[in-house]
């Protein structure tokens, strides 16, 4: 464990006022109770057990949550997948085989299909930077694949250290204005152990002797096949409306935003490395595409891996070929894909905190052929934002507090401690301070004749008793592309704010 803790993190972006409920659930209860209250007081006993006996169901409906949803919200979701499906909304089929293809058109399903992938001019010796338009939400963002030995070897000094550049890497991107989210992707890579044996092919010493020789192909022959492998990757992005004037003063269309990008991306290449990465890459359109394609489909890593090996990395995938050859209707508990099914979940942070590098139990790979997934999406706010929102918990905190008091109620523990962290944070964000939005969401990817159920478990297992895994029932494909593909997508906007 290290010392490194962190809390506050559970905390709802819109708490309910009254009694746990949002003014527009208390408004229907309330509505639903009136003719209720309307019969008894007419005397009509009968009537009023009828009326009781249809508005507390759905006074329960509304009120009452369910794994993350009111029940009358999974109703409605569940109304609309099954007419999506119905309709074959939700069956996604590739332009190739229609025989339709243009090798610089994406052609990809869902969610994905509203982004558009232009190339910025090139940036320092890098090369041109593949941008990441996301044409729904109006934002503008840049992948780059990281390599980092992890933090499972160091340190609990050097875990505080690294927390702490973390934080600071934040908040200086709050401060910047250009750039307010921060997406951190790590994913699983089954090794098939192609780079070592092109290594071992130009290193093998010929008269080596034959007792190591037989040795070491033991020692492939057993650890070989359920070695892993780790691909991080970071994507930063903005919103269109901050933007736009600065793009426009740049030059305008997608090189303008191209460029007020790339000033925030070369001061973050030493931030990279002060967090312990040893290369920083911005991608380009075809390596993003990889990175797409194998999210999709986890085989071909090794196809793509031994191309570049062999000496044609100067080929970069098509993005026609990025996307899933096939991906049918996806079910409501799994994601299915080129022959993979994906299981997703959205991580609840504990109540009491948690620890830097505690989520790296998600990522630990119980048998060979699994890949899994952990994706972490934070945004700044900006600070009038901050201090309204800490203003607006402890106005809700003192409210509540005082109307318990009252009437009678003694203040539990649960009302000592939000009363606390409410004071705490408005401290914090008063003496300069950001405040930043996060979802964690993760993943677990096997092959479709694989009991997928069994590997869900096995993840759900990892992390029993510190963190709660919510299933993205209904909504699987739309976790799949938060968790696995690092193109920034898994924050919804701030409700109320008009993000």
């Amino acid at each position: 464990m290290t010392s490194r803790v962190y809390r506050g993190l559970s905390r709802r972006e819109h708490d309910g006022w009254i009694l746990g409920l949002t003014p527009a659930q208390a408004l229907t209860c309330v509505l639903l109770a009136v003719p209720v209250v309307i019969t008894l007081s007419a005397g009509e006993i009968t009537e009023a057990l009828v009326i009781a006996c249809v508005s507390c169901p759905l006074a329960a409906l509304i009120a009452v949550p369910v794994r993350g949803r009111t029940a009358a919200r999974w109703l409605a979701h569940l109304l609309l997948f099954q007419i999506g499906a119905a309709f074959g909304w939700t069956r996604w089929q590739t332009r190739a085989a229609t025989g339709q293809v243009d090798p610089d058109e994406p052609d990809l399903p869902g969610a994905l299909a509203r982004v558009r992938f232009p190339d910025g001019p090139p940036l320092r010796d890098q090369g041109r930077v593949c941008l990441i338009h996301d044409t729904g939400e109006g934002r503008w963002g840049a992948t780059a694949r990281l390599a980092h030995s992890g933090v499972g070897m160091l340190s609990d000094n050097e875990c505080e250290l690294l927390a702490a550049r973390l934080g600071n890497l934040l908040e200086a991107l709050g401060q910047r204005e250009v750039i307010d989210r921060m997406s951190l992707l790590v994913r699983t890579v089954p090794d098939d152990g192609a780079d070592y044996r092109a290594w071992r092919a130009r290193n093998e010493i010929t008269p080596a002797p034959p007792l190591s020789v037989e040795t070491t192909k033991e020692l492939d022959r057993t650890i070989g096949l359920p070695s892993v492998r780790h691909e991080i990757f970071v994507t930063i992005s903005g919103r269109e409306d901050i933007l736009r004037r600065p793009a426009i003063a740049a030059g305008g269309g997608a090189n303008g935003r191209a460029l007020v990008l790339y000033r925030v991306l070369d001061s973050l290449d030493e931030r990279f490395r002060a967090l312990g990465a040893h290369h920083v890459r911005w991608l380009s359109g075809g390596h993003l595409a990889e990175a797409i394609r194998t999210g999709f489909n986890p085989a071909t890593a090794a196809i793509l891996n031994a191309r570049h090996t062999q000496g044609d990395a100067g080929a970069e995938l098509p993005w026609a070929a990025a996307g899933p050859t096939h991906a049918p209707a996806p079910s409501a508990r799994a994601y299915h894909h080129d022959g993979f099914s994906t299981v997703s979940y959205a991580v609840l942070m504990p109540h009491r905190g948690t620890t830097f590098g505690s989520l790296s139990s998600l990522l630990a790979v119980k048998t060979p052929g699994e890949r899994r997934s952990l994706a972490v999406h934070y945004e700044i706010m900006p600070a009038n934002r901050a201090h309204r929102a800490v203003r607006g918990t402890r106005f809700r905190t003192r409210v509540m507090r005082d109307w318990k008091a009252s009437k009678g109620f003694a203040a539990s523990a649960e009302d000592r401690h939000e009363a606390r962290r409410a004071s705490i944070q408005e401290d914090a964000i008063a003496s300069g301070h950001g405040m930043v939005r996060f979802a964690v969401t993760t993943a677990v990817t096997v092959p479709s004749a694989w009991p997928v159920e069994d590997h869900a478990s096995r993840l759900e297992g990892a992390i029993a008793g510190r963190f709660r895994l919510l299933r993205m029932e209904l909504a699987q494909d739309a976790g799949f592309v938060a968790a696995v593909l690092p193109l920034g997508i898994g924050l919804p906007r701030l409700r109320g704010g008009g993000w």
